[in-house]
């Protein structure tokens, strides 16, 4: 299956700036919305294609691995929606106060989203970890029960707007919708205010969650945690908490995919004749053979000693790169065996170096 193209999908070139790009998708966004478009599934189906495009090019990491590796360099990292209310979880702030600040869902709103991130070592990806996170968010006022008002009083439907939390105003042909002011978009008037929450409905809590970092997992990929967001007052889903994993750089090892690599110095005599060194893996230590006249820049493969890829089994490999270092100073017995192979390979090389002490003596033998 091709790669899908989500430049083509934003109607962008590959050029285009970070401001043209979200340019596009809020116009595509805009005619494809739901609100505009009911029960309408090839509109819809558009709608989440340029969301999915706009989530990778509007990250400069994402765009970059699939400008260089299309879809495959974006393996292990979330790009896709599978509900509308992913979208306007994830792109809410594109649509501004458009549709009345609300998205295609049918009753009462979902809880808004919240983000948090976690660091994890790269020896953390080969198996997967479990991390406690502690998080500070609002929840459902248990005085109240979320209504925010004292106990024995209720709220009260607001005068001004009628309990719709919009008023309309009319200028000459042209009517504007704009947010109550007396409720605030609530719909409700309070009071007698709940001594718990002061009328808000909410509460501040402290959540210990466990969040499952599986095996394999991409630097930049976002896990949700399902109903660890802030709640509704108007009686909808909890929202979700989107957790961020920053992967952390290696001072060994670099992140290839599924592969790791590395860098090994080795001499030249080493690299000439050949020889077996130690060297560190992800899993401890492993013997790697290097053969007769390896060079600068080779590199060799240790298999299966990689990261397994997301969810998946079979690991990648270690890639170490030779590096054949060139000693800055030589005693003198190197230097006389190496201008005796110098010889045998009848190359020119510079003269040799006369010692402080003969050139003092020179010196004074002139005088």
């Amino acid at each position: 299956m091709a790669d899908k193209d989500y430049y083509h999908t934003l109607g962008v070139s590959k050029n285009a700036s970070s401001g043209e790009i979200k340019k596009a998708y809020r116009k595509l966004a805009m005619q494809y919305h739901p609100d505009r478009n009911p029960g309408n599934a090839e509109a819809e189906r558009k709608f989440k294609e340029s969301a999915e495009a706009y989530e990778v090019l509007s990250d400069p990491d994402k765009r970059q691995r699939y400008d260089r590796y299309g879809e495959a360099g974006l393996r292990g990292q979330h790009h896709g929606f599978t509900s509308m209310d992913d979208i306007f979880s994830a792109f809410g702030d594109i649509f501004g106060g458009l549709f009345g600040g609300r998205s295609a869902r049918r009753g009462p709103a979902k809880g808004r989203s919240l983000h948090m991130e976690i660091d994890i070592k790269l020896e953390e990806v080969l198996e997967g970890v479990d991390r406690k996170v502690k998080i500070e968010r609002p929840d459902i006022c248990g005085e109240c029960r979320g209504t925010g008002a004292a106990k024995g009083s209720k709220p009260r439907t607001c005068a001004t707007c009628g309990g719709h939390g919009q008023v309309i105003h009319t200028q000459g042909f042209f009517q504007m919708q704009s947010t109550c002011p007396t409720c605030g978009g609530t719909g409700s008037v309070i009071k007698h205010k709940c001594p718990m929450c002061r009328g808000t409905g909410l509460v501040e809590v402290r959540r210990e969650i466990l969040v499952k970092i599986p095996q394999g997992i991409e630097n930049g990929t976002r896990l949700k945690v399902v109903g660890e967001g802030e709640p509704s007052l108007e009686g909808g889903r909890q929202g979700d908490l989107y957790v961020h994993v920053n992967v952390r750089e290696h001072v060994i090892f670099d992140r290839i995919g599924d592969h790791v690599s590395c860098d090994l110095p080795i001499t030249i005599c080493q690299a000439a004749l050949g020889t077996e060194v130690t060297i560190p893996t992800l899993d401890g230590e492993e013997t790697l053979v290097i053969p007769r006249g390896t060079q600068t820049g080779d590199v060799l493969k240790i298999r299966g000693k990689g990261l397994p890829p997301l969810h998946g089994l079979k690991r990648g490999d270690q890639l170490v790169r030779m590096f054949v270092e060139v000693p800055k100073k030589l005693s003198e017995k190197q230097e006389r065996l190496l201008r005796e192979l110098a010889e045998t390979e009848d190359v020119k090389v510079a003269p040799r170096r006369r010692g402080l002490l003969s050139k003092f003596k020179n010196l004074f033998e002139q005088r």
